[in-house]
């Protein structure tokens, strides 16, 4: 029996990527503000900054494309669409909106009031956003064993005894609805077990607060609890989703992830009436209810997509792609978060250069060196992305760690690609002691890690 997991498809299109050399990357770097967002595409050899919109289409998507009916209003495409996900989520009510952070801004803005909290197993930059832009607080939540670091599995499980505690401290009246996002990509792309989302749902049934899933990725949260979790082993990993959402209220879904599209998301819901007011918005900012600011070409991709992210032989490859690159980093030696996620390998800045200080923002120093080595583009998750300048004396708020994600683009990257990766992480550890920190300045007030402009300074290297 041959073991080897090969891609699922044959590859029919290629697109030509950039090869740049150092001294260019150097000079991009230096213009960029050392920000890999304002970094143009085309100079991108490898492109790692995130999986949201970047998947390869398949055949049979290319196909439904063309079928896309432009109708403004009631479009044979939106009934397609909408059977897909009702057969998934299992939800009467189904908005389409451009993508994920619309559908977090049309449902937040109708339910969150200022001074509200809104608790979480960890809230990802634009799911805080949209909660902070109302007044509100957005409270990450996720279990012990991730703030211990530890190697157990789900990872991505919400706190139950502090989120309990905080409803019984803030009182049930001030939290509009708690959001579990699976898998959570904050907590380095860990799933949240099928127990722990049965449970956070009974807790809240007992306060009358509703839950909410933010989907992006279920369809890999649904793989691990197969692989992992006691009883389901044998079941299909669309009778897994099923049973995930019976237990919740509704979900949004940014269908750039797990909905093996380039654009579009969606709001799903059990209540009717909020449904309308959410139309009331939805109609003003992203278009008739019917196309939601999609194209039926878009809403039929969609469609396909998600029926497509089901499917065993692809969600097997797709771990064996997270697992070749996890692997190949770890013989070298690099600090990888312990568990392999399915979307993306996540490094712990922190420990691969231990003498720049997380207020220095090692992750990003990881992230320009990554560019400056391979033209390879990656993005961070630690100060950079979720830390705050104190107004007061310009001093970093550090975020809980400085990871560096390296999302996996689905359908996109073959093994040589990622070998060419794990090289690059090879030539920059023969230098790792001399790289020096960054320092932020210039940024925005919210999702500054945008547009932020870094300066190098060798100043943010502590003295021994």
């Amino acid at each position: 029996m041959i073991k080897t997991i090969i891609e699922p498809f044959r590859i029919k299109v290629v697109e030509p990527i950039a090869f740049t050399t150092t001294k260019q990357r150097a000079e991009l770097l230096k213009n960029s503000g050392h920000n890999l967002f304002q970094i143009d595409a085309q100079n991108i050899t490898i492109d790692m900054l995130t999986d949201s919109g970047t998947s390869a289409l398949s055949s049979k998507q290319w196909s439904a494309l063309m079928l896309g009916d432009e109708s403004y209003a009631g479009a044979s495409s939106f009934h397609h669409f909408k059977s897909s996900v009702q057969n998934i989520f299992g939800f009467s009510q189904v908005l389409p909106v451009h993508q994920g952070r619309a559908a977090e801004r049309i449902l937040f803005s109708e339910l969150v009031k200022p001074g509200n909290i809104v608790p979480g197993n960890a809230h990802f930059d634009t799911t805080r956003a949209n909660i902070e832009r109302l007044q509100a607080e957005a409270v990450d939540l996720p279990c012990r064993a991730w703030l211990e670091s530890s190697d157990q599995d789900f990872l991505g499980n919400v706190d139950l005894e502090r989120l309990k505690n905080l409803i019984e401290t803030s009182g049930p009246e001030n939290i509009p609805l708690v959001i579990l996002t699976i898998t959570s990509n904050t907590c380095a792309g860990q799933p949240v077990s099928m127990q722990n989302i049965a449970q956070t749902s009974q807790l809240l049934k007992t306060y009358g607060i509703p839950l909410y899933i933010d989907a992006a990725r279920f369809a890999e949260n649904a793989y691990f609890i197969k692989l992992l979790e006691p009883g389901y082993s044998k079941r299909s990993i669309l009778s897994i989703a099923n049973e995930i959402f019976s237990y919740a209220d509704g979900a949004m879904m940014s269908c750039k992830k797990d909905g093996l599209a380039n654009i579009g998301g969606f709001i799903a819901l059990k209540d009717t009436e909020l449904t309308e007011r959410l139309k009331v918005n939805l109609i003003v900012s992203e278009g008739f209810p019917t196309y939601g600011g999609l194209t039926g070409r878009d809403l039929e991709t969609i469609a396909v997509g998600l029926q497509e992210v089901l499917e065993d032989d692809y969600l097997n490859y797709r771990a064996a792609s997270a697992s070749f690159l996890w692997n190949g980093l770890n013989k070298l030696g690099v600090p990888l978060i312990q568990k392999p996620a399915l979307h993306a390998v996540y490094v712990d800045a922190a420990q691969m250069i231990p003498h720049i200080e997380p207020a220095f923002l090692p992750g990003q120093v990881l992230v320009c060196e990554l560019f400056l080595e391979g033209g390879i583009r990656t993005c961070e998750i630690g100060t950079a992305m979720f830390g705050k300048t104190d107004k007061k004396n310009g001093t970093q708020i550090c975020a809980q760690r400085e990871l560096v994600r390296l999302a996996l683009p689905r359908r996109v990257y073959t093994q040589s690609h990622f070998e060419y990766v794990i090289e690059a992480f090879e030539n920059i550890q023969k230098r790792v002691d001399k790289l020096s920190g960054l320092k932020i300045t210039k940024e925005a007030p919210a999702l500054r890690h945008f547009t932020a402009v870094f300066e190098p300074t060798r100043l943010l290297i502590p003295s021994k």
